[in-house]
């Protein structure tokens, strides 16, 4: 029996919310609606993070990202109150941070597991101060290379439950640029859990992650593409994201439960209706050598198995055998 267990789908709020706390807490219900695990936010504290002259991403010119952060960001108190909410709907909350404030400020709303984005693989000091609270971690890999994915891990393996995210930094991802090999890599370099933080427009890769044992998958949600912000437009809507918690539900079943192609047995009786037998195409008189004309296969598949049409061939009949009829071991002799 399969040892794959329940696959951990994690609804990527991010930013979508737009600094509305009343979306934060409806897209906590429709990634609870929707089947998923966790809900995931972040928390931006930009004081501690950004400069007010960083650049903007390519994908996303709306707004300074320092006045971006700052505007769709939360209090203490309301990510206090959203992890009560997740809470009520028995879905974990979850946050990456952005900055070690931003750890501090989850210790004290009281995560259960930390998500490193993958702009901060290379900020040691935040993952040691990750690693120092012990919390399960989760290690989004997508812009680093194997040396500063090989530093990370170090920082937090044999420190915390560690699990590492194939993932693409690019938004959207194109199929060319999702990386399925990298999860067999993954596995094979450091012995760790391997997981799928998807960043498509489809379901496509991520059910093929699972399929190649992806623990755990991550996909952005949103109530709408068309909505404002940096993450919406590469989103899942409600009804894709209920499609890939279905989809991925039902491939860790089939998973769980290997078909043993040694034996048959299971399908005998289909066997019976749909395999064929050694019929005769003639009337036969006993006595009579049988010659390969005189037989064919058809259904069902009750009697000598059509695979020994040739043993068949060859033998003498032991008794009249009418033609069109199931051949039996009995009718035939040396």
């Amino acid at each position: 029996m399969s040892t794959q267990g329940k696959v951990l789908i994690i609804a990527e709020v991010g930013s979508v919310h737009d600094g509305s706390f009343g979306n934060a807490t409806r897209l906590i219900d429709v990634a609870a609606d929707c089947g998923a695990d966790a809900v995931k936010f972040q928390t931006h504290i930009s004081e501690a993070e950004t400069l007010r002259s960083a650049p903007m991403p390519p994908y996303f010119k709306g707004e300074p990202r320092f006045e971006y952060f700052q505007r769709t960001g939360f209090t203490a108190e309301q990510w206090g109150r959203l992890k009560a909410h997740c809470g009520g709907r028995g879905i974990e909350f979850m946050s990456s941070p952005f900055s070690e404030e931003a750890v501090d400020l989850l210790e004290k709303v009281g995560v259960v597991r930390y998500k490193i984005p993958s702009g901060e693989v290379t900020n040691i000091p935040m993952l040691e101060r990750i690693a120092a609270t012990g919390k399960p971690v989760l290690l989004s890999s997508g812009m680093s290379d194997w040396k500063e994915l090989d530093r990370a891990v170090a920082v937090l393996k044999g420190k915390v439950d560690l699990t590492v995210l194939q993932c693409a930094t690019e938004y959207p991802c194109a199929d060319k640029s999702v990386g399925l090999n990298v999860i067999g890599e993954m596995k094979a370099r450091w012995g760790l859990k391997v997981g799928f933080s998807d960043h498509t427009t489809d379901n496509h890769a991520a059910f093929a992650a699972v399929a190649l044992g992806a623990v755990a998958v991550e996909k952005h949600l949103t109530f709408s593409r068309r909505m404002y912000g940096s993450d919406a437009p590469h989103s899942a809507e409600p009804s894709q994201f209920a499609d890939l918690v279905k989809g991925i539900r039902a491939i860790s079943a089939m998973l769980a439960s290997p078909v043993d192609k040694s034996s048959a047995e299971a399908y005998r009786a289909m066997k019976l209706i749909f395999e064929k037998s050694v019929v005769s195409t003639v009337a036969i008189s006993a006595g009579t050598v049988i010659t390969k004309s005189m037989v064919a296969v058809k259904k069902p598949g009750s009697g000598i198995p059509a695979a020994r049409l040739d043993k068949v061939v060859g033998m003498r009949a032991a008794r009249d055998i009418p033609a069109d009829q199931l051949i039996a071991e009995s009718d035939l002799r040396a």
